[in-house]
């Protein structure tokens, strides 16, 4: 039996060769893409995301561990994709709002969802309402996120759930917003499902919203 022990750990410890060197020893040794993603990656994720809750982790570590997490994921993800046995936690959307060029948050949170086994289409900086629009009118998506750092951008997150309403797509998709500026008050505000204070709980509000177990 394949120990994915030291895989988990590589991820952990934020050791990208380590954890590519894994993930492809471990196929080698015939375990499957989804029980590597499954019992070696998103576990070492979640023990990011515990640390970085109890601040013992901070950005710093959760971005290496993040990528270290990718490196084995770019490895698995062909093969996931030819693979039945895996099934996302849900379908992700995301995206920078219009006029804002900021995309650490955002790419963390892409990564932290992906880690947890959700699906995510990332959309990229400066998306403007249409494109969103387009996207959920394109894609089976469950969960729409977005991110703004500037206040001024903070707008456009409302122009977005407006235009979704007018196109008579807000009911299908659940909507969460998160960003330096923003604040569960203003996610009532002006509508959203969901807000998340760091890529963490991004994590567990997009649980929450589809009614998975948060841990």
């Amino acid at each position: 039996m394949f120990d994915l022990t030291p895989l988990t750990e590589a991820v952990i410890k934020g050791n990208a060769p380590q954890a590519k060197e894994l993930t492809e020893k471990a196929l080698e040794a015939g375990v499957s893409p989804g029980t590597i993603l499954q019992e070696g990656l998103i576990p070492g994720m979640a023990e990011v995301g515990r640390r970085f809750e109890a601040r013992e982790y901070y950005v710093p570590e959760l971005l290496i561990a993040a990528r270290a997490m990718h490196a084995a994921l770019d490895v698995l993800r062909p093969l996931l994709t030819e693979s039945e046995e895996v099934q996302p936690l849900g379908r992700v959307v995301i995206g920078t709002v219009r006029g804002d060029l900021h995309d650490i948050g955002k790419n963390l949170v892409t990564m932290m969802l992906e880690g947890s086994g959700f699906e995510v289409k990332d959309l990229g900086i400066d998306v403007a309402p249409e494109k969103f629009v387009e996207a959920i009118k394109e894609g089976n998506y469950d969960i729409l996120a977005m991110s703004a750092l500037l206040t001024t951008t903070m707008p456009s997150m409302k122009a977005t759930i407006d235009a979704l309403t007018e196109a008579g797509l807000r009911d299908k998709v659940k909507i969460m917003i998160g960003g330096a500026p923003i604040t569960q008050e203003y996610a009532d505000q002006i509508g959203a499902d969901g807000y998340g204070e760091d890529a963490n709980q991004a994590v567990r509000v997009a649980k929450q919203l589809l009614g998975l177990p948060a841990d």
